[in-house]
């Protein structure tokens, strides 16, 4: 039997718009595909297409499943908890951390708001860092609102509208670049969210903290030491929520943030290279909620997503999300075979396409938007910016959307443009990024050293050659 239409068609269910593939297309809005395809892919931190392996292990996955398995609220509970237990097993996690699945990393957001109003009980203020460099549809779940007309439960909601709970959620957004594009330390960042902390915990409120862990960019804000000093100034006043949906760091990483009492969300797409979309919010045991959770929680997620011995979620509906669980399943296995890799295997991969990065760079006279290279932790290595205002003709924000649309017709995949920098005329510079992922690691450290350098600056010379040829004066 066949099961490539199948799995496709339930890889794009249970989730919003975004993962829907129209109508006479082959990808998702963010270029993405259902199924393998024989693209060039740099873009995991955007959005990948499964890889072949993933999509073989989805086809067995659903081949040794009892017959009508995927619409059994038994089996999706049963399901979702061996996946909890393969989830900590991957990150080395103790099994006291408390895992929730949501349709996608934006849907995170609206459980560590709820988290925090639970353990609260109070208003909360939600500090969101660097809203250029998360997602899009954070800005409005991370003040309680809908992000798309759609859920993964409802087919019509109101985008922009409270989901109920919510009303009362204050929202704040703290840049984390200045106006030149260079970012803030982590000491400044600090120092306003003291002063946000000391103004709304002194009328009362509950202060909820985004930290990022790998932003679009690659930026990590606040570092520890300054996470300890907030936990230190405010106590059980303050929630801290830290955002590694790209997935670019390492084990040892995502325990010190859980010892600190920080929630940690993950994505299964970006760098862990699974198709878009799901996410996994990770909660030290100690921070699980007494209050009842917002009733407008059932609008978007089912009881099985949520820890089995969690009193509070008991207001959330049954029944299942098949593509859900396929998707989590696909990322699982990347995550599980690059965990088998050696460190040093990695590395020389990670290495040789550092090199190629810089050659590329230097190609197109584009700068690197640091953190991009600049050391060898995950978030540096595997993900550049490249800067592209000192190019030929000073590519803006929207030539950039362009090229990379370019780039992706001709089989290139890129991830999508971010705001990083904008010129004296107010205007945003366009930037492309680069990026392994998890499954392409392991791709590529079946070569031998001098294939592999050759294989990436291959790579490398071809997306130059597109984005030169389509910066070139068009002659009428």
């Amino acid at each position: 039997m066949n099961n490539e239409p199948f799995l496709s068609l339930m890889l794009t269910s249970g989730g919003d718009s975004r993962i829907l593939v129209p109508t006479g297309q082959n990808t998702n809005r963010y270029g993405a595909s259902p199924y393998p395809r024989a693209t060039l892919g740099y873009a995991s931190s955007t959005a990948n297409d499964i890889s072949l392996s993933a999509f073989g292990q989805l086809e067995n996955f659903v081949s040794r499943a009892p017959a009508g398995a995927l619409s059994d609220p038994a089996f999706y509970t049963q399901t979702l908890e061996a996946q909890r237990r393969r989830l900590r097993d991957a990150w080395d996690l103790e099994n006291d951390v408390d895992v929730i699945f949501a349709p996608s990393g934006t849907d995170l957001e609206f459980v560590a708001l709820a988290l925090a109003n639970a353990l609260s009980g109070k208003r909360v203020v939600n500090i969101l860092l660097g809203q250029d460099e998360v997602g899009s549809g954070c800005v409005f779940a991370a003040a309680g609102q809908f992000f798309a007309n759609e859920t993964a439960l409802e087919s019509f909601v109101q985008k922009g509208s409270y989901v109920e709970g919510f009303e009362d959620t204050d929202l704040i957004n703290l840049p984390i670049r200045d106006e030149h594009g260079h970012p803030f330390d982590s000491a400044t960042i600090t120092a306003h969210l003291k002063v946000i902390g000391e103004r709304h915990i002194g009328t009362g409120h509950h202060l909820l903290v985004h930290a990022v862990h790998g932003s679009k960019t690659g930026l990590i804000l606040p570092d520890l030491d300054h996470i300890d000093q907030l936990r230190a100034r405010f106590g059980n006043s303050l929630s801290i929520v830290v955002d590694a949906c790209q997935c670019r760091l390492e084990p040892g990483a995502i325990r010190a943030y859980l010892d600190r009492g920080a929630m940690v969300m993950l994505s299964g797409s970006k760098f862990v290279g699974g198709p878009p979309f799901s996410g996994f919010l990770l909660v030290p045991s100690r921070e699980a909620p007494h209050r009842n959770l917002a009733k407008g929680l059932s609008k978007l997620f089912r009881r099985a997503e949520w820890p089995i011995a969690w009193q509070c979620a008991e207001h959330l509906p049954g029944g299942t999300n098949p593509g859900l669980i396929l998707r989590v399943e696909a990322a699982l296995f990347e995550m599980e075979r690059y965990r088998l890799l050696p460190h040093e295997e990695r590395n020389r991969v990670i290495d040789a396409f550092g090199s190629a990065v810089h050659k590329l760079s230097s190609r197109l006279e584009a700068d690197l938007v640091l953190p991009a290279l600049d050391g060898p932790a995950l978030h540096q290595s595997t993900l550049a910016t490249l800067d592209l205002s000192r190019c030929h003709g000073q590519p803006d924000f929207a030539t950039a959307q362009r090229w990379c649309r370019v780039l992706s017709a001709r089989g290139l995949r890129l991830g999508q443009p971010v705001k990083c920098r904008k010129f004296p005329s107010g205007e945003w510079a366009g930037t492309l990024r680069i990026s392994l992922s998890m499954p392409l690691i392991v791709e590529l450290s079946n070569l031998p050293s001098e294939k592999l350098d050759q294989r990436l600056e291959s790579d490398m010379a071809r997306i130059a050659d597109v984005l030169e040829a389509a910066a070139r004066p068009r002659v009428a």
